[in-house]
Parts: C-alpha cells; sequence; structure tokens
C-alpha cells in the first residue's frame, strides 16, 4: 500500500485507523518514528486529536505546517513531519476509521489536491466496509459449517471411522460438502454428499439435505428410498442449486453393502491384500435434477481388513487436469499408506490437497475401516 500510496502524493508517512467500540484502533502504518503511535492506540471518539475530529465531524482536515496544528491542538505531540492531512472514512453513511498522511517539508494542499486526497479517504472507506463485511459473513459462514456437520461420529462395533474437512481457498471459507454415519436397523449409514456454490446459501441446503438423509435413514428405509427421498425434497425446494451424493448402508456383522449414487465420485476400496479399485456403482443423476429419478443399488461385501473412502470431488479435482487422473492419484496414495491408523490415512490422503495454495473446492474425505472383530 505504501508503495503506491505515498509516492503518488508525496507524502513520507501514513496511519491507517479503524473504529472498533467507539474507540481508534491502528490497523496499519508506515514512516512513523517506533512506538510514536503507541498513546493513541485505543483513544475514544471524544478525545481531542485531529483524526477523531476529522472522522466525527466528516470533514477532512489539512495543515500545511507544524505551527498551524500546534495552533489547533496546543497539547498535541507532534511526529518529525511538516504538513498533514487527516482524511475521515465513511462507508455508507457510517463513519469507519481515519486516514492520516505526513509530509516532511511544507506541503501547500492544492484544491485539486484535497479532493483529490478527499475521493482516495472514500475508496478506502469501501474497500475497508467491503473486508469487514466479508470478514463477518466468513465468520458466521464458518459457525455454520460447524454447527452442520458431525461433532462426533459414532462408535460402531468393527468399524474404525474418522472424516475430515477442509474448506477452499476461494471465496468464503464454507462450502456444501458433507459427510454423516447414520445408525439404522439393519446397520450403519455411510454417507458423503455436495451441495453446488460457496456460500451461507449452499451450506443451508446442506444441512436440510443432511437432516433429511439422517431422518430418512434412522426411520430404516432403504438405501435407494432414502435417496429418492432426499432428490424429491431438493427439488422442491426449488433452490436453483444441485448437489451429489453416495450413500452406503453396511451391515458391520457380515461385510454386506448395498450402495446408491447420485452424480458423485466413486468410492474407492483397499481390499486386506493392499490392492485398491474404485468401485464402479450404478448411479443416478445429481439430487435437484429430476423429480422422478431413479437410483439403482448397487450390493458388494467387504472383507475384513478393508478400507472404504468416500470423499467430495474436491480431493480429486486438480486445475488443468481431469478427474479422473485425480481419482487415480487418491487411489494409489490408499493403497501406498499402509498404515492401521484411521487418522494418519486420512492426514495422507488430505496431504496434496491440504498442500495445494489454489484449492478451488472444499474437501470432504470419510474413511472407514471394516475389522474382523472390535478392536476395542
Amino acid at each position: 500500500m505504501s508503495e503506491q500510496l505515498l509516492p503518488a502524493f508525496g507524502a513520507q508517512e501514513v496511519a491507517l485507523y479503524a473504529v472498533r467500540d467507539g474507540r481508534m484502533y491502528l490497523l496499519w502504518e508506515d514512516g512513523y518514528p517506533q512506538h510514536f503511535l503507541d498513546p493513541f492506540e485505543g483513544v475514544p471518539l471524544d478525545a481531542d486529536l485531529p483524526g477523531v475530529h476529522a472522522l466525527t465531524a466528516r470533514l477532512p482536515l489539512f495543515f500545511e505546517s507544524p505551527e498551524e496544528l500546534v495552533g489547533a491542538y496546543p497539547s498535541l505531540v507532534l511526529d518529525p513531519m511538516a504538513s498533514w492531512a487527516f482524511l475521515p472514512l465513511i462507508a455508507s453513511g457510517h463513519p469507519i476509521g481515519s486516514l492520516i498522511l505526513g509530509w516532511k517539508t511544507s506541503h501547500r494542499f492544492t484544491a485539486e489536491e484535497r479532493s483529490a486526497l478527499t475521493a482516495l479517504a472514500g475508496l478506502g472507506a469501501q474497500a475497508m466496509e467491503r473486508a469487514r463485511l466479508y470478514d463477518a459473513e466468513s465468520a458466521v459462514a464458518r459457525g455454520l459449517q460447524e454447527g452442520l456437520l458431525p461433532h462426533r461420529l459414532p462408535a460402531i462395533d468393527r468399524l474404525r471411522i474418522t472424516a475430515r474437512y477442509l474448506p477452499g481457498t476461494k471465496g468464503m471459507d464454507i462450502g456444501g460438502d458433507w459427510y454423516d454415519v447414520i445408525r439404522t436397523g439393519r446397520g450403519v449409514a455411510l454417507v458423503i454428499g455436495d451441495v453446488e456454490g460457496h456460500s451461507v446459501g449452499a451450506a443451508a441446503v446442506m444441512g436440510q439435505l443432511r437432516s433429511a438423509v439422517h431422518a430418512f435413514a434412522a426411520s430404516g428405509r432403504l438405501p435407494q428410498e432414502v435417496v429418492t427421498h432426499t432428490n424429491q425434497l431438493l427439488v422442491e425446494l426449488e433452490t436453483d442449486v444441485f448437489a451429489t451424493c453416495c450413500y452406503i448402508e453396511l451391515d458391520p456383522a457380515t461385510g454386506h453393502a448395498r450402495a446408491v449414487r447420485a452424480g458423485h465420485p466413486p468410492p474407492l476400496l483397499r481390499r486386506p491384500d493392499g490392492s485398491t479399485e474404485s468401485l464402479e456403482l450404478a448411479g443416478g443423476v445429481l439430487l435437484g435434477v429430476q423429480p422422478n429419478a431413479d437410483y439403482p443399488v448397487t450390493e458388494f461385501t467387504l472383507e475384513p481388513g478393508s478400507v472404504l473412502a468416500l470423499y467430495t470431488d474436491g480431493l480429486v479435482e486438480v486445475p488443468g487436469s481431469d478427474i479422473a487422473t485425480g481419482i487415480e492419484t487418491v487411489r494409489m496414495c490408499l493403497g501406498v499408506s499402509r498404515t492401521g491408523s484411521m487418522e494418519e490415512l486420512a492426514d495422507r490422503m488430505l496431504g496434496a490437497a491440504r498442500r495445494a495454495e489454489d484449492r478451488p473446492d472444499d474437501v470432504a474425505l470419510l474413511l472407514t475401516a471394516y475389522d474382523l472383530a472390535d478392536p476395542r
């Protein structure tokens, strides 16, 4: 900021203050002597200071000499500057802070420069307000995301289950990815899904779908019925968003599984001998597309010692590469990671996505190890 702002107006120092809880707090400064601004931190809005007066009066103040500044504020301790501009930051009619500029030599403020500095303060205020609103919205979004995802996964005999969620790096730290583990009358349902979009709205739809899936599954409905009814619900919501889902009901006593897939990437399976494969499940269309869509069931059996991985496309989609390549990379990672710890395995599988600086989508991962007997 200082590299562009200071040379543009010939100033040698700048301080940016923001209002919080009726007081002024320094956000950023450049060019001031060390600790010079410390006494001004947290001053109230009734303090007898030019930066405060400019904000409360909503008028810029310009002083072309130390004599002018001391004449207006006799008790003010001056920095080693010769001229100053104190500019109010007003956004949407609300005072949000002050911008202070200083010049080492006496500076005459022309009418054109005063107008330019005032306009600069307006643009700065708008940028700060957008950042503040984004931070507030992101905080709401993060809280919403944390509230919608399961706080704890149930303990199921013969199963070791762990999950991970990783937000994207673009836009808000929230998305529509979700996972769940639900006890049913016939065993346990392993669920993962993805609502398109990255917003509070996407998270809200995700919460509705997760609640619906949980209710349908807990009531004892068959896997195809759970997905069919969830699809009809999303259509009826008329949200103009679609979702994908993979729903697998597993009987821990036998390892028998019944799976339904709605436009979602295929699960990955690691067998006891270490071989891995992408499970080709019969699939239906995305949720929310066709109100009467059919979702066929694929049956398979897990052998003791198997590991099943459900994930969202954020784990396997890499910019500039196709999704098949990403799935193959994750499958290989699952195969070579021979650790018996599901926590360590989950971290390894998320490693590549976690290291990516540009992660356009969020990531959800649900890992299930099927053991010969309860390890406890």
